[in-house]
């Protein structure tokens, strides 16, 4: 088998590793994103959509650190949540002091070098960066095919769109953040 091959193989045992975990933790994920985002559903949804693509991409990058995918989705949100109060500066606003996020005992070591943190980093800040900056239509898009997992039928109903639209502009969405994330 080439290379590519094994590429999608990889791909496709870190995507249903993700999936599993996805689907096990969806509801406590959405719980506790709401109450980070203070009840802002727009907010909570923005935190699961970036928590979703960046737990994607690490699993695809290194599924064999993976001891404990469901917990890791949660330091991911937790991650996800603490780069968005430090980047829109609004601590007070965003910030749920009610909740004690160092004590919520989700596993930490996830066995990286310091080089693949800052790689990681580096690369998830791009798709981040590329999923705030969609337009709420592209948000609602990215939400309907990428967290709840609908189906194209489902997705061309919910916006009253034909399939075919909704595939291409899913297609167009993936193609933003694929560059975005290839960006150097």
């Amino acid at each position: 088998m080439g290379k590519a091959g094994e590429g999608s193989r990889e791909f496709g045992i870190a995507d249903e590793m993700f999936v599993k975990a996805w689907h096990a933790t969806k509801p406590e994920l959405e719980r506790r994103a709401r109450r980070l985002a203070d009840g802002h559903r727009d907010r909570a949804d923005d935190l699961l959509a970036n928590t979703a693509i960046k737990a994607l991409l690490f699993m695809r990058r290194s599924p064999d650190a993976m001891n404990d995918p469901d917990g890791f989705l949660f330091v991911v949100l937790r991650h996800v949540f603490l780069d968005s109060v430090r980047r829109n500066g609004r601590d007070g606003e965003v910030f749920d002091r009610g909740v004690d996020i160092a004590a919520e005992g989700v596993a930490q070591d996830l066995e990286l070098s310091a080089l693949q943190r800052m790689e990681l980093d580096e690369q998830l800040s791009r798709v981040i960066a590329a999923v705030t900056a969609l337009n709420r239509d592209q948000k609602r898009l990215f939400a309907y095919r990428f967290i709840d997992d609908l189906p194209y039928p489902a997705i061309a109903e919910r916006l009253s769109i034909n399939q075919p639209l909704a595939r291409k502009r899913v297609q167009l969405l993936r193609e933003r953040l694929r560059v975005a994330v290839e960006r150097d």
